[in-house]
């Protein structure tokens, strides 16, 4: 039994000229070459890549969890998604679920050693932009509190005397919470 191949194909707008079968010709001719059976294209026309949720990348990822095929085949890894994180969430997915990935136009095949190479490459850069942003968040916390700066949410002024009197009226910490518009650990800050 041949392979059978899950085609994607991504065009940002619809009205400027772009069209997805320009993507998909290839691809189809790609898979045909290889012997696979394409199973269904998968194509989000309008959509941009900067977004993880797509109608048809959703349908796609739901048909992978059902091991509808064997292989995800994308015309180039921009079509697929724009996100770092993403994509390697996605490609992690899909090696978990034994469905390799192919992007064509970047030579990029997780069937073979090379390309699990490259996926680890990708997924070790990741893991290094992660920490770069972590470190970078942690050093401007650290210098906004050597200049004064308090981090985190405000403090709420809530008054200890009114949740006293309220709770004396009966009112429950839920209602006051409402009531005062704060959370109910807020209230128990105030009053312990």
């Amino acid at each position: 039994m041949s392979a059978r191949v899950a085609i994607y194909a991504r065009v940002s707008t619809i009205n400027h000229g772009q069209d997805a079968g320009l993507q998909t010709s290839e691809q189809h001719q790609f898979a045909e070459a290889r012997g696979w059976w394409v199973f269904d294209d998968y194509i989000d026309q309008g959509v941009s890549g900067s977004k993880d949720s797509r109608p048809e990348l959703n349908r796609l990822m739901a048909d992978a969890r059902r091991r509808k095929f064997d292989i995800v085949l994308v015309w180039k890894l921009d079509r697929f998604g724009r996100s770092l994180r993403h994509l390697v969430n996605a490609l992690a997915e899909f090696e978990s679920l034994n469905i390799s990935f192919v992007s064509l136009s970047d030579n990029l095949d997780l069937s073979t050693a090379s390309g699990r190479l490259m996926f680890n490459i990708i997924g070790a850069m990741a893991e290094f932009e992660r920490e770069l942003i972590r470190e970078r968040v942690k050093a401007g916390m650290k210098n906004a509190k050597a200049k004064g700066t308090r981090i985190g949410r405000p403090r709420a002024n809530v008054d200890p005397a009114q949740i006293a009197c309220l709770r004396a009226e009966g009112f429950t910490w839920r209602a006051i919470a409402n009531r005062l518009q704060v959370g109910v650990g807020t209230l128990y800050r105030v009053t312990s």
